[in-house]
């Protein structure tokens, strides 16, 4: 199987069906198939932050419906689902954004989106393993975990990365960066951190290039290890992408 690996999309669903227009899918009964029979595989993040999130995510729930979804829940992903089960989480950070089109719909639809949400979320593995060569996981995993049992410190690194615990001054998060140290023999495919050009090293890419914030979206052809990009329509906020060192 070949498949096309599609990085942080926060809600933008036109610079989305540019991407898939570029790496060759023809739109077929409200879903994007490859003619080539390539398959689509997406590090999660789809919501928060941009204009069209409920747009993004009909287009997953009727690929889910179809059996054909490979998608790596992020951290947002999961915040909304704990919004939607009654949990007292913090409307900030982009949720707040995905609420506002949800508001939008009338009562009835908004309770049939709550529970289509929910289904959506529940059905997703924490990582996708695709063949003996590739993983697909949000923010990234250590080698010593795949595979493993799933654990809550498992689950929190997938999510949200190597955290320290620690804040810059911004109030983001400092993160080590694991990739650096990586030394498995299966890529690892990863979003989450935005970066200015996808982050290449040690068999693992990270290709979550800022979209939302007016960067690119980036997709990460495999086997073939080629990148393809479509530029944002978004402002460009440079203060939002992070430089590994």
């Amino acid at each position: 199987m070949k498949y096309d690996i599609i990085g942080d999309i926060h809600g933008c669903f036109d610079e989305l069906l540019e991407l898939l227009a570029k790496l060759g899918y023809k739109k077929e009964q409200e879903v994007y198939i490859h003619p080539g029979g390539r398959q689509l595989v997406f590090v999660g993040d789809a919501m928060d932050r941009g204009p069209k999130s409920l747009e993004v995510l009909q287009l997953l729930f009727k690929m889910q419906d179809r059996g054909i979804l490979f998608y790596s829940p992020g951290n947002h992903c999961n915040k909304l689902y704990r919004y939607f089960k009654g949990n007292n989480v913090q409307v900030n950070n982009g949720l707040e954004t995905t609420l506002a089109e949800w508001r939008t719909l009338p009562k009835k639809e908004q309770q049939e989106f709550r529970s289509r949400y929910r289904r959506f979320y529940e059905k997703l593995p924490i990582y996708q393993e695709l063949g003996k060569e590739l993983i697909v996981a949000h923010a990234g995993i250590k080698a010593e975990m795949i595979g493993k049992p799933l654990s809550r410190n498992i689950a929190v690194f997938v999510l949200y990365g190597d955290i320290t615990g620690r804040f810059d001054v911004d109030g983001r998060p400092i993160r080590k960066n694991w990739a650096k140290s990586y030394n498995g023999s299966k890529w690892i495919v990863y979003g989450h951190t935005p970066t200015e050009q996808p982050y290449l090293i040690h068999q693992t890419a990270n290709i979550d290039t800022g979209c939302v914030f007016g960067g690119a979206l980036t997709a990460f052809r495999f086997p073939e290890k080629e990148l393809v990009s479509v530029a944002s329509h978004q402002p460009y906020q440079p203060d939002r992408f992070h430089r590994f060192t």
